[in-house]
Parts: structure tokens; C-alpha cells; sequence
């Protein structure tokens, strides 16, 4: 299936800005194979254990270093944010492998997805050729925003049906900052609800923003939606959140985005398991050469 991507992607000559510092775009970072998955864990607020991580993107340039997005995406064409989808979903299947090689099989990871991708992408084809075939398999979420999904409510609908006989399940990213949200609520086809993180910041002092995630959390339980809260940065967000019914969270209090080596390693640290020596396929290897650009 990245055969058909690739025929877009060619190695472009070096580029420098005035200053000599190389430039970085996508099409570059898939050409190169500099792209790789990071992850920012998700904590059960009242085990404070690992549940989960979201994927995120990353650039690893080989003199400006690990690179975040908006480094890298300003200006990309739809087919190579469409080509970047497509691969970060099958690094995450693959990497849930080496989750359940420490130990951490019940870890469910989540990716953000455009919404055209949907249309675009055969996406739950990309899940059924590279999920794993181990039973204890939890599946995986896909994160989009609400105002994304509401562009065309008919086919997230029915691609949320297509998934969840895969297994896996949508989450609305960023919940709150769309307008009319609540309201839309029932018509969304989700499983879980990410919660923006202009609610949680100062949400044990804020009245304001404890009184809105009060609603929120209260509504998701009602849909039987879980409920995840982004951005937390301090103990008393969280024990706030954790007294309103918020089941995860996801923040810097917790731990930063990290890289997958990281990530497993700390996962390492709650299983006491060692991972077995193996090697896996990368979907971000190098895109061959096109005889046009050699």
C-alpha cells in the first residue's frame, strides 16, 4: 500500500535558509526516512498507572536534531500529510508489539488523524494488514477533532462502525473548543473524549473551568464516553480532575513526549520484563529513489 504513496516522493537537493541552517519539510522528512513516532503516555488518575499513550510526530534531522511539527508541516501537500498518516498509523501497530514485549500488552496507543483521511485513506484496511494477531490485542484509537468530523458526519460514522469490529475506536481531540460541542455531543461517533486543555488549566482554582469540565465529564458518563484530560501540569489539576470523575490523564505532570526507546524503557521499569531481541519493519524507511530524480 506505501508503493502507491511513494511515487510522489523523490530526494530534494539540499536546501539552506540565509543563515545555512538546512531547511526541513515533510516531503524531505519521508524522502529521507527522518520521521519516527514519539509518545506522551496516558495515567489512570486513580492508579496512577500507565493505560495508554498518544502518538506523536517527530522529525530526527541529522544536524538540527529531533524536530516538532511545526518545524516540518507548514506548507505540506495534502498526498504527503495523507502518505504521513498512513505510515504513523502502522509504526503505532508496531510498536504496540513492543509494548506487549515488556510486559505491556493492555496499553492502548492513539494517533491523531485528519479528518479527509477518512475519505482519502483506506484506513481500515492500513489497520487490518498491519494490527497485530495476538488475542490480548486492545486496538487502537484515532484521534480527530470535532469540527473535523462534523465536515461529514455520515462517513465518520461509518467508519467508526468499520472499526470497531477492528477493535479499535475515534476520539474527539481537543473537546470544548468547537462551539455548539455539548449540544453535538449525542451525534458524534466516539469512544472517548479528549478534554481540551483550556479547561483544565487552573481547573482547582478557576471556577469558571471546574464548572465546565463538571458538565463535561457528567455528559461523557452519561454517553459512556471515558474521558481524557489534556495539558495537566500540576498535582492539584489533577486530584481536581480526578474528584470530578475524569478517568485518564495526559501531561507534563506526568511525563513529557518521549522517544519509543523511552517509552518502553519506562514501561520497562512497571513490568520488570525484558523485551526479546527482534527486529521489526520501520514504515519510515527511505522511500527508493525515482529514476526521474536520480
Amino acid at each position: 500500500m506505501f508503493k502507491q504513496i511513494r511515487s510522489f516522493l523523490s530526494r530534494d537537493d539540499d536546501e539552506r535558509d540565509a543563515s545555512g541552517k538546512p531547511t526541513v519539510t515533510l516531503k524531505k522528512a519521508l524522502a529521507r526516512g527522518w520521521l519516527e513516532v514519539w509518545y506522551q503516555p496516558k495515567i489512570n488518575l486513580q492508579t496512577r498507572r500507565i493505560i495508554g499513550a498518544e502518538g506523536l510526530i517527530r522529525v530526527r534531522h541529522p544536524e538540527l536534531g529531533v524536530l516538532p511539527p511545526a518545524a516540518f508541516l507548514p506548507g505540506a501537500g495534502e498526498e504527503e500529510m495523507l502518505a504521513m498518516t498512513e505510515r504513523v498509523i502502522a509504526a503505532a501497530l508496531r510498536d504496540w508489539e513492543d509494548c506487549a514485549d515488556v510486559g505491556a500488552e493492555t496499553v492502548k496507543l492513539a494517533v491523531n488523524v485528519p479528518a479527509n483521511a477518512f475519505v482519502k485513506l483506506p484506513i481500515v484496511q492500513i489497520i487490518r494488514e498491519n494490527r497485530s494477531r495476538r488475542s490480548d490485542w486492545p486496538g487502537l484509537i484515532l484521534e480527530v477533532t470535532e469540527d473535523q468530523v462534523m465536515h461529514d458526519l455520515e462517513v465518520a460514522n461509518e467508519v467508526a462502525g468499520a472499526l470497531r469490529d477492528q477493535n479499535c475506536g475515534l476520539a474527539v481531540d481537543d473537546f470544548g473548543a468547537g462551539y455548539s460541542s455539548l449540544a453535538r455531543l449525542r451525534q458524534l461517533p466516539f469512544t472517548e473524549l479528549k478534554i481540551d486543555r483550556a479547561y483544565v488549566t487552573d481547573c482547582d482554582t478557576d471556577k469558571t473551568n471546574a464548572g465546565m469540565l463538571e458538565t463535561i465529564v457528567e455528559l461523557a458518563h452519561r454517553f459512556d464516553l471515558k474521558t481524557v484530560a489534556e495539558g495537566i501540569e500540576t498535582p492539584h489539576e489533577s486530584h481536581k480532575l480526578q474528584g470530578l470523575g475524569c478517568s485518564v490523564g495526559q501531561g507534563y505532570l506526568f511525563a513529557k513526549p518521549m522517544s519509543k526507546d523511552e517509552f518502553l524503557a519506562k514501561l520497562q521499569r512497571y513490568t520488570g520484563k525484558r523485551a526479546p531481541e527482534r527486529s521489526r519493519w520501520n514504515p519510515f524507511a527511505p522511500a527508493p529513489r525515482l529514476r526521474s530524480s536520480i
